[in-house]
């Protein structure tokens, strides 16, 4: 049997970045993980076992990156900062043992991250506060084999992702996420477990892939809809969506033909109305 993996504390964190010389940047949004039952936590919730094939993006020094070769078949790894990319095989063969051979690290920009060579089944992440919406929603689009996603984001982040129709912080990326499967919020997570401390609280939020509404719009027409509701959020739809669909009443037109009240608030619309609504808009 291989070694037990060893998983990082905030002294092995540190004595890390200290002997690499890395600051954790704003720029890329790094805050490190220090508290090892947090990994085996997010590793738990997001149901990582041993025929699954993972993305992590942000690993930074490695701490999640650990439990993860510990869980699955492969991980990929995905690192925008050369010097963390670099150093983190080193970090592996260290703590890891036979289980850093699992782990490949790509030095590039998740956004930028199109195909791989096994196909992804889930994608579990401390991810960058910056970008932490657009990465996930690029991921889902790119890789329909992601079945499950599980990533620690901003709380504020995590609430407006798993928010519901008609609550105070459901919006766009509301919307665009429940087009890829069922959004919760699956636990809160304390700043104490951070290096270096951020000034938020942070939230695992968990993503169980369905099929997206029947329609016969595209993808990026029904964003396009969401998009323009949320643009101008305290209008009405028919307001709201007129310049998508050419004129006031051209999209009073297609708000009716779909079944749904013109004067209500983008705000109010699951995504299966968007869906609806975005079908019945002639695009040209």
């Amino acid at each position: 049997m291989p070694a037990d993996v060893i998983y990082l504390g905030a002294g092995a964190i540190r004595e890390i970045a200290a002997r690499l010389g890395v600051r954790p940047t704003k720029v890329w949004g790094q805050n490190f993980v220090v508290d090892a039952n947090t990994v085996k936590r997010i590793v738990r919730l997001g149901e990582v076992g041993e025929r699954d094939v993972v993305i992590e993006v942000g690993p930074g020094l490695g701490s999640l990156t650990l439990g993860l070769a510990d869980a699955a078949y492969a991980v990929y790894a995905v690192e925008i900062d050369p010097v963390l990319a670099a150093a983190l095989p080193t970090t592996l063969a260290e703590l890891a043992g036979e289980r850093a051979a699992r782990v490949h690290v790509l030095n590039q920009d998740a956004l930028t991250l199109t195909e791989l060579p096994r196909a992804p089944t889930r994608l579990v992440a401390n991810l960058p506060y910056n970008v932490s919406v657009p990465v996930v929603l690029h991921l889902l689009e790119r890789f329909p084999s992601i079945e499950r996603v599980l990533v620690m984001v901003q709380l504020e982040v995590a609430e407006r992702l798993a928010a519901p129709p008609g609550s105070r912080t459901y919006g766009a990326p509301s919307a665009k996420a429940a087009w890829y499967g069922s959004v919760r919020l699956a636990s809160t997570v304390p700043r104490s477990i951070f290096w270096p401390v951020p000034n938020v609280d942070s939230g695992l939020v968990s993503i169980t892939r369905h099929e997206p509404p029947a329609t016969t719009a595209t993808r990026a027409e029904v964003f396009s809809v969401v998009d323009a509701a949320f643009a101008q959020r305290r209008k009405m739809l028919r307001s709201a969506l007129a310049r998508l669909a050419g004129s006031p009443a051209a999209a009073n037109d297609a708000i009716t033909m779909a079944g749904i009240d013109p004067t209500l608030r983008g705000e109010q619309l699951t995504i299966t109305d968007f869906a609806s609504i975005a079908a019945a808009i002639p695009h040209g």
